[in-house]
C-alpha cells in the first residue's frame, strides 16, 4: 500500500513538472524555437491541425523560424492561423516558404515575462504540495485504519517529503533557465 501511494505521488508531480515545462515552453523569449508555434492550428481541408502537421518548421537564425507547407495551397492558411494565434508574429512568404521574425523584446516586456513565469513556476510548487497533502491524507488514513503501522508511515511521509523536495527543486530548476532565456539580450 505504501509503494502505491508512493508511486502515485510520483505520478503526480512528474505531471505538475511536464505541465510546467509545457507551458513555459509557449512564453515566448528573445529566441526563435520551434516550440513558439505548438498553440497555432490550422485549418487544413476543414480540420483544425497543428502547424507541424502541415509543415516542416526550421530555425535558420537565432531570431527567425522558417515554415515550409508540403502543400503549398496551405500557406495562406497556415499565415492566417500565425496571426490569429496572439503570438505578435508577422509572417511573410515568398510563394513557397513562410519567414516569422521574432522581434527583440523590450526591457519592459521582459520583466513581465518574468513574472508570468514566476507564476507559472508557483502553480507547479502548489501542484507539488497538493500532492504531497493528499499522500500524506491517504498514510494517515491507512495508518489510522490498522492497514500501516505508525513507524512505516512516518518513514513513507518523509519519502513524501523528500519526493516533494526533488520535484520542487526541478521546478526551480526549469525557473531559472527560462528567466535566463527571457533576460537574455
Amino acid at each position: 500500500m505504501i509503494n502505491d501511494i508512493i508511486t502515485e505521488t510520483r505520478t503526480h508531480m512528474q505531471k505538475a513538472i511536464e505541465s510546467v515545462q509545457h507551458e513555459m515552453a509557449l512564453i515566448r523569449t528573445g529566441r526563435a524555437t520551434t516550440n513558439l508555434l505548438d498553440v497555432v492550428r490550422v485549418e487544413y481541408y476543414g480540420t483544425h491541425m497543428p502547424v507541424n502537421q502541415v509543415a516542416t518548421i526550421g530555425v535558420p537564425e537565432p531570431r527567425l523560424l522558417t515554415i515550409q507547407p508540403w502543400d503549398k495551397s496551405a500557406i495562406s492558411a497556415i499565415e492566417k492561423a500565425i496571426l490569429a494565434s496572439g503570438l505578435g508574429l508577422t509572417p511573410s512568404n515568398d510563394g513557397t516558404l513562410i519567414r516569422l521574425p521574432i522581434p527583440q523584446l523590450t526591457e519592459e516586456r521582459r520583466k513581465d515575462l518574468v513574472r508570468v513565469v514566476h507564476k507559472l513556476a508557483e502553480e507547479g510548487r502548489v501542484s507539488i504540495r497538493n500532492a504531497r497533502r493528499d499522500a500524506n491524507e491517504m498514510l494517515k488514513e491507512g495508518e489510522k485504519e490498522g492497514e500501516i503501522p505508525e513507524d512505516d508511515c512516518k518513514k513513507a511521509q518523509k519519502q513524501v517529503q523528500d519526493l516533494t523536495d526533488e520535484y520542487i527543486k526541478k521546478v526551480d530548476e526549469i525557473l531559472k533557465r527560462k528567466e535566463a532565456d527571457i533576460m537574455e539580450v
